[in-house]
């Protein structure tokens, strides 16, 4: 079994359709607009705790910018960056501004809490600034079952709440366990059920 979970694949790059919205729909609606390439606003700051989604949208609109060659900068945690960092990302946000490019960042917290030089926090909170939410656990669940149907696995509703209620609580975790849990069941060719879950989580593989 532990040989069957090691060869789950990957999964499936962050992109912004596969961004469960939850309170976040209109952070999600501006950078595909900004993606698409007709938006006013060309600047985007993204805060909030972890797990709340920033890393996921900076890739996925860094890959999609990628395969339309949009002049598109990401720079993520920008509260990680030190003196020189903070200098040379000031730069770019005066580059991009100059021309016409698109600048998405994210943090912690907002621009002008987090320490940060007041030029390049001030440029920061020049553009549209955005607190991601978690997501709650009914639509945590709802992701969990819409991620289920994709694959055409019968996911119990108890099986969900115990996901919930006893697993790491990030989305990331959540599918891989799920993922892990649909291969099992097809393999062994029975109903996915608690006690299947709770046997896969004894296998101790830091899920």
């Amino acid at each position: 079994m532990k040989q069957l979970l090691l060869d789950i694949q990957p999964p499936a790059p962050q992109t912004l359709n596969n961004f469960i919205a939850g309170r976040n729909a209109e952070a999600l609606h501006n950078l595909e607009l900004a993606l698409a390439n007709v938006a006013e606003a060309r600047f985007i700051y993204l805060w909030g705790a972890k797990g709340s989604g920033k890393s996921h949208l900076l890739q996925a609109c860094q890959r999609a910018a990628q395969e339309t060659e949009l002049p598109l900068y990401i720079a993520d945690d920008v509260h990680t960056l030190n003196e020189a960092a903070q200098i040379a990302l000031f730069d770019q946000f005066n580059q991009l501004r100059a021309s016409n490019g698109i600048l998405i960042t994210s943090g912690i917290a907002a621009p002008t809490q987090m320490g940060l030089r007041d030029d390049l926090a001030t440029r920061l909170a020049w553009g549209l600034v955005y607190q991601l939410h978690p997501l709650t656990d009914d639509e945590k669940a709802q992701a969990l079952k819409t991620h289920a149907n994709e694959r055409g696995m019968r996911l119990p509703n108890e099986v969900v709440d115990y996901c919930l209620r006893y697993l790491r609580r990030d989305l990331p975790t959540l599918m891989a366990v799920l993922d892990a849990l649909d291969v099992w069941s097809l393999t062994e060719k029975k109903p996915v059920t608690v006690p299947m879950l709770k046997k896969l989580l004894q296998l101790n593989l830091e899920i």
